[in-house]
């Protein structure tokens, strides 16, 4: 009999060998470390939600349906481009034909001036542009006319390119090419100088 069995014991309740034997079974330690993991997880996925929650309620710009901001305020005074200060009156076209319809740049330059614009040449295109300018017009003046004269008479033609040369001059020429059939409606025109007059405000960037 061991020494490990009990006095008065026996039989089937007899002990063998020298160590006492396990009364329960060894805990699983990876089951363990994976349910501590799980639980991190749980829970930071727990406060991300929260926190994308309290943007999408908390009224500071444009969310997206994840709750993130795709907008911000926009700066006092910023502007989308700069304010247009020039009146059509102070702005001198010259209105050259280069489409093979006769009294084309005529009628142009009469409607123009009914709008305001002071009116210089007109005549037919050079031969460097006749029927040579497939939009419905060209804007030609010097770099200066880029940020002002341009922004000012492209309102009054839709579908306009534009270029530059080598003029010391104000005066911008407006080449009236195939595409064209008459100016912009002049509501529709009036509305968009006075867009350029009062551009929207620039978001921040910063939110």
């Amino acid at each position: 009999m061991s020494m490990l069995t009990p006095p008065g014991m026996g039989g089937k309740y007899r002990i063998t060998g020298d160590r006492y034997p396990r009364m329960r079974r060894p805990r699983n330690r990876r089951r363990i470390v994976v349910a501590a993991i799980a639980a991190v997880v749980a829970l930071g996925l727990a406060g991300w939600g929260t926190v994308q929650l309290i943007d999408v309620f908390s009224g500071d710009g444009e969310t997206t349906t994840a709750g993130r901001k795709t907008d911000c305020k926009p700066v006092p005074g910023a502007s989308a481009q700069p304010v247009v200060m020039l009146r059509p009156a102070q702005i001198t076209v010259n209105v050259y034909n280069a489409t093979p319809r006769g009294g084309l740049a005529k009628t142009a330059a009469d409607e123009l001036k009914a709008r305001g614009f002071t009116i210089g040449k007109v005549g037919n295109a050079t031969a460097a542009y006749d029927k040579k300018v497939p939009s419905a017009g060209l804007l030609l003046g010097s770099p200066t006319a880029v940020k002002g004269s341009f922004q000012v008479l492209g309102t009054q033609v839709k579908g306009t390119t534009s270029k530059t040369d080598t003029r010391k001059t104000a005066d911008v020429d407006l080449i009236l090419g195939t595409a064209f059939t008459t100016l912009a409606p002049k509501p529709a025109a009036d509305a968009a100088l006075a867009a350029l007059a009062k551009p929207a405000p620039v978001p921040s960037g910063k939110c």
